[in-house]
């Protein structure tokens, strides 16, 4: 018998032998070895891994449009609200709908304000109240009645812009996110803010 086979005959016997003597409830626990290393950060610290745009971004945009609303006053007797249209005219993917939830979000935490369905969520309403009131599935006395919906009193439209300048060393990134809050009988302007961001990368 060669040396080689006379090797992997013997680590075979040994496997076995081990399998044979380790208890069944002692089994070791498989080891799981990861090529990257994950850590939790803070949500909240500054994101400086680019200067694309980031959750450091959004945070100080939704943070500026608040704290600019709650001080105008102009919630007072808690007015109904709703979400129109946040363009992006930047260059880059970005989830606008992303910033305008964190706006409506610590808002609606406030208590000074009430938002109702926007556009692309009253496909989903619509749905529910024909579902209870046309299945024939659930008592008249139960079912939400159709025409009983709140109209927004205001309505917010917003657009998010960048200027993008770079050399063979710098680039340089501009953002400007401008919000506006119309009354939507009137068609007039209540309220308007606007937030800038400049970013520089070096090469």
């Amino acid at each position: 018998m060669s040396r080689l086979l006379k090797s992997a005959f013997l680590l075979c016997a040994t496997s076995v032998l081990l399998a044979c003597t380790t208890p069944p409830n002692k089994l070791t626990s498989p080891v799981i070895r990861l090529d990257r290393q994950v850590n939790y950060g803070d949500a909240k610290g500054v994101e400086l891994v680019t200067n694309e745009f980031g959750s450091t971004d959004l945070q100080m945009i939704a943070e500026k449009m608040v704290g600019s609303l709650l001080e105008t006053g102009i919630f007072q007797g808690r007015p109904t609200v709703t979400i129109s249209t946040v363009k992006n005219k930047t260059s880059e993917y970005i989830d606008t709908t992303n910033v305008m939830n964190s706006i409506q979000t610590t808002l609606v935490k406030s208590g000074k304000v009430r938002f109702v369905r926007s556009i692309k969520e009253m496909q989903e309403g619509v749905d529910e109240l024909q579902r209870q009131n046309q299945s024939g599935m659930y008592k008249k006395s139960s079912t939400a009645k159709v025409g009983n919906m709140k109209a927004a009193k205001y309505t917010l439209e917003g657009e998010l812009t960048s200027i993008v300048k770079q050399s063979s060393t710098t680039k340089d990134v501009f953002y400007k996110f401008t919000l506006k809050m119309f009354d939507v009988e009137e068609g007039t302007i209540e309220w308007q803010e606007e937030k800038e961001i400049r970013k520089t990368s070096k090469r």
